[in-house]
């Protein structure tokens, strides 16, 4: 009985003490009425060490803050103490996914600033090499976006056709994953007919798997649930956030540097700028879903135009000569040595050269002083520029929808973190 009187005398005592505090303050503080969430940096749907700080209020996001950077590579500063040629490996490991795309931006920055054009043949074999870069991309972007709702079947397939491509990039440019294969002033080796068969079986059977993940995804009534409405932005917010891409032209905006401001051989080409206006996680699917065809019709008109000719640009104190030159003329060793150790050495100034990416704008801005390396580089990454948008994308949404929008927006932390 005792006990049971201290318990009541006890519970009166809490709702006196509730009945007679001010709640005013507690209702201002987030610590009272919310719950603060970490998701990442390890979490298996972030797509890389990405940590948010989510505030909920319930399961509802009130607030979110991207942190980045756990990666610490300072590619930027890299870049400082190597050569122009030294550097092209570093941009593969940018966005790792289309490595062939970083390639090419970086080789055209430098080649702008160097005053070094690359022939015809290697321009095509360039596009080529981006766009089917672009289409691996856009494949693991809509596989994992599908798994991380549920759709694991997608990621499988999607993941066959990538082992597909990795194939022909070991076949173009003798490795399969980071490839290093732009060279200042061209390409490191030729298009030969069997990479090019290979490429022709790729693009002709690649629309008949298009259609399945089409048919398995559009109609499916679970997918729809996750990505129809969810993570919506406008035309105007998506330009004032940095958005760029896939991501933009999902907002309804015709905006492709291959078109806007062309480069290579691309206004020899002809695609179109594939657009969807209602700036969900739906239309930013789709958009990637139909470019890949664009991708393939391009790929498909270089391969039809490409000309014969050199790989490199003749330009012997400026462009690495060919290995079989090098082993066979005094002049070439010499040429080979001086570029490898010193560097290409333009002249001093700036320059910012951007391309359309397979995340979205890709631009490197190299500040010369007349040396063998950069006096300074600026990288302006697209997955970086993208991540601003999370917090207003994934703010009123459910937690669940938090892993639905950033695979709809399909960043890669590697270029994040530069």
């Amino acid at each position: 009985m005792a006990n049971s009187s201290r318990d009541k005398d006890n519970v009166a005592q809490i709702v006196r003490a509730l009945e007679d505090k001010d709640t005013s303050a507690a209702l201002e503080d987030p610590l009272e009425n919310y719950m603060v969430l970490n998701m990442g940096p390890q979490h298996p749907a972030t797509h890389g060490v990405l940590r948010l700080l989510v505030k909920l209020d319930g399961e509802t996001v009130v607030e979110c803050i991207p942190e980045l950077g756990y990666l610490h590579r300072g590619y930027e500063k890299i870049a400082e103490a190597s050569t122009y040629m030294e550097f092209i490996p570093h941009t593969d490991r940018l966005d790792y996914i289309s490595p062939i795309a970083n390639n090419v931006a970086y080789a055209l920055a430098v080649e702008k600033i160097a005053g070094v054009e690359a022939p015809p043949r290697a321009q095509y074999i360039r596009v080529i090499g981006a766009e089917l870069a672009r289409v691996s991309s856009h494949l693991m972007a809509i596989g994992a976006m599908a798994m991380d709702v549920g759709a694991m079947t997608v990621f499988l397939w999607a993941f066959r056709e990538r082992e597909k491509l990795y194939d022909i990039f070991d076949l173009l440019t003798g490795v399969r994953f980071t490839t290093s294969y732009t060279r200042i002033g061209g390409v490191a080796q030729d298009l030969t007919d069997e990479t090019k068969q290979a490429i022709g079986k790729f693009i002709d059977e690649f629309p008949h798997h298009h259609a399945e993940i089409i048919k398995m995804l559009n109609k499916n009534r679970i997918f729809l649930d996750r990505v129809v409405g969810v993570g919506a932005i406008d035309a105007e917010t998506a330009i004032g956030l940095g958005f760029s891409g896939a991501n933009l032209r999902g907002c309804g905006i015709e905006h492709d540097i291959r078109t806007f401001s062309p480069y290579l051989v691309y206004d020899q080409l002809s695609f179109d700028v594939i657009t969807e206006k209602d700036g969900d996680c739906f239309a930013r699917y789709m958009v990637r879903m139909r470019e890949m065809l664009e991708s393939v019709k391009i790929v498909r008109q270089a391969l039809e135009r490409i000309p014969q000719g050199p790989i490199k640009a003749d330009l012997p104190k400026k462009v690495l000569p060919q290995k079989e030159r090098v082993y066979e003329k005094m002049e070439e060793l010499i040429h080979d040595f001086v570029i490898v150790n010193d560097g290409v050495n333009p002249d001093v100034g700036d320059v910012y050269v951007t391309t359309e990416g397979s995340k979205g704008e890709l631009g490197f801005y190299i500040i010369s002083d007349g040396s063998g390396h950069p006096w300074r580089m600026k990288i302006r990454s697209p997955s970086f520029c993208n991540l601003q948008a999370l917090p207003y994308l994934v703010k009123g949404q459910m937690i669940s929808d938090v892993v639905a929008i950033i695979g709809s927006i399909d960043p890669i932390m590697g270029e994040a973190d530069k």
